[in-house]
């Protein structure tokens, strides 16, 4: 045996709390016997614990016992530890969680690591708390809701990372708030109670990037990507690596199942505060460990981001999962396309969920936790929701995501028929000369699935929307009902009840209306009110008119009296439509039939007179005369 291969590592030996341990005892043990001292290595072991960890003290977890037997029988078992119930916490420990003194079980597994390795800040990173812009409703909107400027205008508006649902390593930042460039604040934000200060915290942090994370969910701690160019909130507080080239590492760190056991240790369940977050001690590692776990967290990043490539409501969006040759592969038929689609969907979940796995894996072997103590550490924390590719649709059935898939594909098409209209108003039947909207949906249809003949793909879309799937419309009709009855309320449910096509309507709930059209919000202003009455509303009774003429002059009395009351329903509508176009109000102000915008931070004489809404005000605000109407196609 060479020299070489008999070297020992003493250096990596003794950074080991378990081989350290080990090493001390034999050599007490050891000492002891040299001068004539028999010891038991429990002796040994004791006197480890004493010179090491001082005074101990001891706690048993609470379990529900069947009568006066069991419970002796289980004291008698928690004395000698055989059922994982006494936890003994050396004192000292209790410094790393000041403030939460019942966090015993995890100081029992996981106290070396406090004790040994610096905290998250300052060592690795700092983590900062965001503003509280005080009033959301005035300050932030979704993405979609605003439309692309012109420049002209003063503020401008930022992305907002403001918490929001359980996702690990990538999440869309979906919101977005009002900012003034130049004062570096919200717009005519003048500070709140208590800090009159239009000064934001944190501001100096503002639009780099980092990570950041929801600090209130039951589901479990959950960390993000925080892309540059964002501002973070309250909600979602940020952590920025003294290294940006350190962000994927800390980005799988803070994520592993280690991490968020001991963070439990340090906060309540459910509020992730950032002065625990800081506290959690992560391991100054050498650089040629960071990588392998930098690399896994960005894998399970970058596919969950590719995933949501095909999430209309993302801001990641190109297209939708069925037509991306990516997932589909050379799939043709719609049929074919769905089950690639779903195939590789569940392909792709399998791999994240190995991928976190192996995180886990190596996050322990940094912090050197193995054998027993790991395993312990898995047992005895809350069970963590799984690595999932699709989580707007976690825990739906395989039914549920290939209709999911159908309604997706049909609101696509939807979309791009409206972007592509001159004025963004479309009507459902053929009206002012123009196609209606079916026909230009099976345009598009077209158009985007070229390989299919356009008849048999109209077919396979009807035969899978008529298809049983709890939690979705069953539709008998194919298309033309789909528009009619369900596209409106499944886009404003995707859209978080903040829609961007609006479908007015002469009548609601299931009743076939005379009329009906879809307007894009970001076009639909006070002249594009006018045309559609003018227009579209107008030629829709027109032809009312003339279709009950022909049918007195053809002595059908039933026709003729159909065609009247269609006539007389989209004259109602119009009416309505009036009164939102020249902001009427019938009875109490600001009551339900008050028609006017009213946005609730403006002054009475700043808001609109009529309709001319300011997009900037946000959907909720601009739809609000549209709903009191009574002129949209709400499911009742």
């Amino acid at each position: 045996m060479s020299a070489s291969s008999r070297r020992v590592d003493i250096a990596a030996i003794l950074a080991d709390p378990e081989q350290r341990r080990r090493l001390t005892v034999t050599g007490i043990a050891g000492d002891q016997a040299r001068e004539g001292i028999d010891t038991t290595p429990e002796q040994a072991e004791r006197a480890y614990r004493i010179v090491t960890e001082r005074e101990r003290v001891a706690f048993f977890k609470l379990l529900p016992t069947r009568g006066p037997d069991d419970r002796r029988e289980r004291f008698v078992a928690a004395l000698a530890d055989k059922e994982g119930i006494r936890f003994d916490v050396a004192r000292r420990d209790f410094d790393a969680i000041d403030g939460r003194p019942l966090a015993y079980e995890q100081l029992g597994l996981a106290a070396h690591v406090f004790r040994e390795h610096p905290g998250l800040e300052p060592a690795h990173a700092r983590a900062r708390l965001g503003p509280h812009a005080g009033r959301d409703e005035r300050y932030v909107r979704y993405w979609w809701e605003i439309a692309p400027r012109d420049g002209s205008k003063q503020f401008t508006w930022e992305r907002f990372a403001k918490g929001g649902d359980f996702c690990r390593f990538y999440a869309d930042v979906n919101l977005v708030v009002h900012w003034d460039p130049v004062r570096m604040t919200f717009a005519d934000f003048l500070g709140r109670k208590g800090r009159e200060t239009s000064r934001p915290e944190s501001v100096d942090d503002f639009f780099r990037p980092g990570l950041t994370w929801p600090r209130r969910t039951q589901r479990g701690f959950n960390v993000r990507v925080l892309p540059d160019g964002c501002v973070f909130a309250d909600k979602g507080p940020a952590i920025f690596p003294k290294r940006e080239d350190d962000i994927a590492f800390l980005l799988g760190v803070v994520n592993s199942t280690l991490f968020e056991y001991m963070l439990r240790a340090l906060t309540s369940f459910g509020s992730w505060e950032v002065g625990a977050v800081k506290r959690v001690p992560v391991p100054v590692t050498p650089r040629d460990f960071r990588p392998a776990i930098g690399e896994i967290a960005m894998a399970l990043h970058d596919h969950k981001r590719r995933w949501d490539e095909g999430n209309e409501a993302s801001t990641a969006f190109k297209t939708p999962w069925i037509l991306d040759a990516g997932w589909i592969g050379a799939a043709r038929s719609l049929p074919d396309r769905l089950q690639a689609l779903l195939a590789a969907e569940a392909a792709r979940e399998a791999k994240l969920q190995r991928l976190y796995v192996d995180l886990n894996d190596l996050v322990f072997e940094l912090y050197k936790i193995r054998g027993d103590a790991r395993r312990a550490i898995e047992k005895s924390r809350v069970e963590a929701p799984r690595e999932v590719l699709w989580p707007q649709l976690e825990g739906r059935s395989v039914d549920q995501k290939r209709m999911e898939h159908v309604w997706r594909l049909l609101s696509h098409a939807v979309r791009r028929a409206l972007a592509g209209d001159t004025d963004g108003i479309v009507a459902l039947p053929p009206c002012a000369d123009e196609p209606s909207l079916v026909e230009r949906v099976q345009t598009q249809l077209t158009a985007l699935i070229p390989q299919s003949d356009a008849n048999q793909l109209e077919t396979e879309i009807a035969n899978e929307l008529s298809r049983s799937v709890p939690g979705y419309r069953r539709v008998r009709g194919g298309i033309a009902e789909w528009l009619e009855n369900v596209f409106f309320p499944y886009h404003t449910s995707l859209h978080r009840s903040r829609p961007i096509l609006w479908h007015i309507a002469s009548a609601q709930g299931t009743a076939a209306p005379a009329f009906s059209a879809l307007v894009d919000y970001h076009r639909f202003d006070r002249d594009r009110m006018a045309k559609l009455r003018a227009t579209y509303v107008r030629d829709a009774m027109e032809t009312c008119k003339r279709e009950a003429a022909l049918a007195d002059r053809a002595g059908d009395a039933d026709q003729r009296l159909a065609w009247q009351e269609r006539r007389e329903e989209i004259e109602r509508l119009d009416e309505r439509l009036a009164g939102i176009q020249e902001g009427r109000v019938h009875g109490k102000e600001e009551g339900p039939g008050d028609l006017r915008i009213l946005t609730p931070w403006k002054q009475p004489g700043d808001r609109p007179r009529g309709w001319d809404p300011d997009q900037d005000d946000g959907v909720a605000v601009n739809i609000g005369p549209i709903e009191r109407a009574g002129v949209l196609r709400a499911r009742r």
